[in-house]
């Protein structure tokens, strides 16, 4: 068929927009004293071209490429507003304190004018005047004037920096608060369902969260955070301004994320504290009856196993429909105004939020869902006891439907290539193989098609009725050259681990890869018993050294201390997996005891295993091990982060170098040199120990 004229693509907007894109960053990289990668240059240019055509877009973009500015270029010159979400703090803060002002200041020169960007987090980020002024309900939902002791001096310095803050027009949010307790700063705050409203709080025109989106309104750029993307797109709850394109950084954290916002607890102490509160506000004996229920709740708990719950006892069963309608007798009895004896509308507002919390989850609960997975998780008896816990067996289709199926999508990480290609990963957010645009580099890898969907990887759009959901993805590498500056080792000729906790043999590889070292090593542990035991035999056997062990103070306290002094070593579980930057001499040894599978009893994945072979896919590739893929990609990226570091990722689990799926998992990592042989590895810790001293 031959296209008109007014069909073909318009060749000269086309050169117009990469044009101003590379202008555009050519400045901010010059704001920020950065380099210009090539890499960075090639992903603001398919970053544009998604916006334009409206394709979903995948981005590998190594560690050092610069890929914030990569896609912040293209999403400021953009033509419609963009939301930027992230997974962690640390990014936010970068992209808010660095990237961003760098940005704008250099878009000034191409564009002319400075746009806007702003930040949107939860409501319960920010400090509230309301609870300052007029107290925090206790227990029994009764305002009082502060608490005592320790926590009382940390919230008497939160009020006076947040009337600071009022008077001087600051943003008011935790994040630029003095230093303070969780504790304190829920004394200060309110989550958005005990929040008066604008409409009718006292102090709304000087409301810090209302001030900040306000100013969100009036932006070019977005940014929030994965949490609040799913609460937006997916739960309809409006937390941005309107929006159509979405820049997802951090995007191997998605999944988790959204399934986390889905997560949802119930427990006795929760009930109760729900009926306690809402006692003042009602005159019959409903909150009588959400208290009894809560008991039934906890004879139900107590005659149910931990676990997943695969269907409801009677008593289970009975227990949630009781709790769910005594709390929505309880919430209809509450009235709608302030009762005549003069109780605060704040401490009635956060009452009828418990209530009817509890009642959304007990019913949902109750339901027993397909679609949701149920489990008892064991909590310590100080903490209030077991207690329910529900979260959404797969979020493949949802994510399809209400963030691809509405916006242009770019999701953007070090690490969404799994096995070799980015089908794993696009199958958990619900892009399937068929939907793949022709030509893009998105091969599916060794032995998975996919990571967790509910579908198949030969279903297409067409099966659905729906054709929007094309999309391409691109590595644009990274500067480093992982062949020459890492080694990936292997210790084949150690057992497979087993369940009794870490065998004599690979304690002695473990302490013998340190000594070679001369410390500077990362210990990456699947549990916090195995990272204890490294601890202990390290000491021992080499009392020169220093081993910091997460749990010995908090993680920012660890991290500062090794990197101090370079012969200091660190071990500690999953949250030094991924997001902690150690560049330098002081990490020049990666340890990884075990490959991170998920464990046989986990509720959630090993309802998602299930739902897989259920649709005829191979749950254990798809679920298991692209989650293992995940960890161990972001574990090992922990040891090249600049262009000089060099070092060896030493892998203590057999199964990588002889599994069948070990070729997946190792194609996952980053392309280091690999080798099984243990004399090569400790000669070359040696001299990089050598170099460094």
């Amino acid at each position: 068929m031959t296209s008109s004229i007014s069909d073909q693509p318009d060749v000269s907007a086309d050169a117009s927009r990469v044009e101003r894109v590379r202008a555009v960053l050519h400045a901010a990289v010059g704001a920020v004293g950065g380099l210009e990668r090539p890499g960075q240059v090639q992903m603001a240019e398919a970053v544009s071209e998604a916006f334009a055509t409206g394709e979903h877009l995948l981005v590998q973009a190594g560690t050092g490429t610069g890929k914030s500015l990569g896609y912040l270029v293209p999403s400021l010159l953009h033509d419609r507003r963009v939301v930027v979400a992230t997974a962690t703090l640390n990014l936010q803060h970068q992209l808010v304190e660095r990237d961003i002002p760098a940005l704008l200041e250099g878009a000034v020169t191409v564009l002319g004018r400075k746009p806007h960007a702003a930040v949107v987090k939860g409501r319960g980020n920010y400090a509230c005047l309301h609870r300052i002024r007029e107290g925090a309900p206790d227990e029994q939902g009764v305002l009082i004037e502060a608490p005592s002791g320790s926590l009382g001096e940390e919230v008497v310095t939160l009020r006076a920096w947040a009337e600071e803050e009022s008077d001087r027009g600051g943003i008011g949010d935790r994040d630029s608060a003095p230093s303070h307790t969780e504790r304190a700063w829920r004394q200060v705050s309110v989550h958005a369902r005990e929040c008066l409203g604008a409409t009718r709080c006292p102090y709304a025109a000087e409301c810090f969260a209302e001030a900040a989106k306000d100013h969100a309104a009036d932006a070019d750029l977005v940014v929030t955070n994965h949490a609040l993307l799913a609460i937006d797109a997916i739960d309809g709850v409006p937390m941005l301004p309107e929006y159509d394109t979405v820049v997802v950084d951090e995007a191997h954290e998605l999944v988790a994320r959204v399934t986390q916002a889905s997560t949802a607890e119930l427990a006795p102490p929760m009930v109760e504290r729900a009926a306690r509160r809402a006692r003042t506000f009602v005159r019959g004996r409903e909150a009588d009856d959400l208290e009894d229920a809560s008991d039934a709740l906890r004879d139900a708990l107590e005659a149910t196993g931990p676990g997943r719950i695969g269907s409801p006892s009677d008593q289970l069963a009975d227990a949630l429909s009781l709790v769910r309608d005594a709390a929505r007798d309880c919430h209809s009895a509450m009235p709608k105004e302030p009762k005549e004896s003069g109780d605060g509308d704040a401490a009635r507002q956060q009452a009828k939020a418990m209530v009817d919390d509890v009642r959304k989850v007990a019913e949902r609960m109750a339901a027993a869902s397909e679609a949701d997975v149920l489990w008892l998780a064991e909590r310590d008896g100080s903490r209030g006891g077991n207690e329910l816990r529900i979260a959404p067996i797969d979020v493949a289709l949802t994510l399809r439907d209400k963030l691809f199926g509405e916006n242009t999508v770019v999701m953007t990480s070090a690490t969404l290539k799994l096995g070799g290609g980015f089908d794993p990963v696009a199958r958990t957010v619900g892009l399937w193989a068929s939907d793949k645009v022709e030509g893009s580099d998105a091969g599916a890898g060794a032995g998975a098609s996919g990571g967790g969907g509910a579908r198949d990887s030969e279903a297409g759009p067409d099966a659905d009725g729906d054709g929007g959901f094309a999309w391409r993805a691109i590595d644009v590498g990274s500067p480093f050259d992982y062949a020459k500056q890492g080694m990936l080792y292997v210790a084949r000729h150690l057992p497979p681990p087993g369940r009794d906790g870490m065998s004599d043999a690979t304690t002695t590889e473990i302490v013998d890869l340190v000594r070679a070292a001369g410390g500077r090593t990362l210990g990456l542990f699947s549990s916090r018993r195995g990272a204890e035991a490294a601890t202990e035999a390290v000491r021992e056997r080499m009392p020169e050294l220093e081993v910091l062990c997460q749990g010995d103070a908090q993680l920012p306290e660890l991290a500062r201390r090794f990197v101090e002094d370079p012969r200091t070593c660190l071990f500690g579980t999953l949250s030094l997996w991924q997001g902690v930057d150690l560049p330098g001499d002081t990490c020049q040894l990666v340890i990884i005891d075990r490959i991170p599978f998920p464990r046989p009893d986990d509720p959630l994945m090993s309802a998602r295993q299930r739902l897989v072979e259920r649709n005829g896919g191979n749950g254990f590739m798809q679920v298991a091990a692209t989650h293992a893929a995940l960890l161990l990609a972001q574990g090992a990226g922990r040891l090249i982060r600049r262009a000089d570091d060099r070092g060896v990722v030493a892998v203590l689990d057999s199964r990588l170098a002889t599994a069948r799926y070990g070729g997946f998992l190792a194609s996952s990592m980053p392309p280091m040199w690999r080798t099984v042989d243990r004399a090569v590895a400790l000669s070359a810790l040696q001299r990089l120990d050598a170099a460094a001293s």
